[in-house]
């Protein structure tokens, strides 16, 4: 599959909707909780029921994808996220307009925000597998990278829009209708236009499909990339939790309100995702980096935003300090995605993307909650302890034996990943 294929831009819009939802939904929340008069830990802690179900969720979509065929699970996927992002709003809506006390507006929220746990791992686990199946171990982190990139780009325009489209009758809900119609019209597009049953399908090793992947995530193949990946996406969990409550408060000392807070909030978000958009589409390409210089690139960087969030408090270094650790993450995701998916067979892929995503659930699940309470605590609390978390990651990316086997490049001789199942004509 090449990045020009007409596949893989219709990936990368499915990658792109989810992530420009929730952050254009993460950019928006903090207001929404403290409108309801709630506290900045229970906004937090009501949603990590949902990071929760991800991880459960994650390994199944997973097999899913390999028995179902990789289409129909990123149908599957999509479909949850436009009823999660309508149902979201709809409950926002009537908790803002007094129709629903604010407690029960925010359980309906959480309901559906439950639903996205459920189904949102499907669309990015399945078009992680997609593009495995169809790429060299050569041609994969390239691959891979320009997929992250997606998200990266979607965190860009998702903050950005959400102002937009707070309008007089909808308010602070707005956004949510607005992702919930792109991804019923990325959804479809899916449907009509997303080729596939042109691989040809490699049964595992075993013979049995059902057993492929139980107890990978402690084969020492894949073991530190996945570490690695939950101590960074931790600590990134805790900024992107953090940020809205802080930047509310910092603005709060000059005299602005909740709602003329969001474009401060969006610009910030704006600074992130263009650090990580630089990285992902000029520095990594540009500098050819493999799996294990990009995980080193990314904790060391991420570390240093952290740093600098304790060094300069204020609204600006707030914005340095989250573009920084942006920049990390840029190049620390595809570092470990695409050197987990180099580390295993080709019969495997579905099982590691899985992993993968229940990273994603994981660092989503008690990270932010934490967090945010000790933001509550002590405003550099949060920010110290993603600093122990990421000098953690670096280690692990210095000392592991399987990032220092990576340095010398995947071996020739292994196969592209195979797509086990049949799809049909779509």
């Amino acid at each position: 599959m090449r990045p020009t294929s007409s596949a893989f831009a219709i990936l990368f819009a499915v990658s792109l909707i989810a992530a420009a939802g929730n952050m254009g939904l993460q950019s928006v929340l903090p207001a929404i909780g403290r409108q309801f008069d709630l506290s900045d830990t229970l906004v937090a802690g009501a949603f990590a029921i949902s990071a929760l179900l991800w991880t459960f969720a994650s390994p199944v979509w997973a097999r899913l994808s390999d028995r179902l065929g990789r289409k129909k699970v990123i149908l599957i996927g999509l479909s949850g996220f436009v009823v999660s992002m309508s149902s979201f709003g709809l409950a926002a809506t009537s908790g803002l307009e007094g129709w629903l006390a604010g407690g029960a507006a925010f359980s309906l929220m959480a309901v559906a925000r439950c639903v996205y746990g459920v189904f949102g791992s499907a669309a990015p686990i399945a078009s992680q597998a997609y593009v495995a199946d169809r790429t060299s171990p050569e041609e994969r982190t390239q691959a891979m990278s320009l997929l992250a990139s997606a998200q990266g780009l979607g965190t860009v325009i998702g903050p950005v829009l959400s102002p937009l489209f707070i309008l007089p009758i909808i308010g602070l809900a707005g956004p949510m209708y607005a992702f919930a119609l792109m991804g019923a019209v990325v959804l479809a597009i899916v449907w009509i236009k997303l080729p596939s049953g042109d691989v040809v399908r490699i049964p595992s090793a075993s013979g049995q499909r059902s057993d492929v992947g139980k107890g990978l995530w402690k084969d020492r193949r894949v073991r530190d990339f996945l570490l690695y990946g939950l101590l960074v996406t931790g600590a990134q969990a805790v900024n992107i939790s953090v940020l809205g409550f802080h930047i509310i408060d910092e603005m709060a000392e000059t005299g602005t309100g909740l709602t003329q807070a969001q474009p401060f909030i969006a610009v910030a978000m704006f600074a992130g995702a263009a650090a990580t958009l630089m990285v992902q589409w000029g520095l990594i390409p540009l500098l050819r980096l493999q799996p294990g210089a990009l995980m080193r690139w990314g904790a060391g960087l991420a570390l240093v935003g952290n740093l600098i969030s304790i060094a300069a408090p204020g609204y600006y270094g707030v914005v340095v300090g989250y573009a920084i650790v942006s920049m990390g993450i840029g190049f620390a995701r595809p570092g470990f995605t695409a050197g987990s998916s180099l580390a295993v067979e080709g019969h495997e892929q579905g099982a590691v993307a899985g992993l993968i995503m229940s990273i994603a659930g994981l660092s989503f699940l008690a990270p932010p909650v934490i967090g945010v309470a000790l933001y509550e605590w002590s405003e550099p609390a949060p920010f110290v302890a993603n600093s122990v978390l990421l000098a953690s990651a670096m280690w692990v990316a210095l000392r592991s034996k399987a990032l220092t086997a990576m340095v010398a490049g995947p071996p020739s001789d292994v196969p592209p990943a195979s797509q086990p199942g049949p799809e049909g004509n779509r």
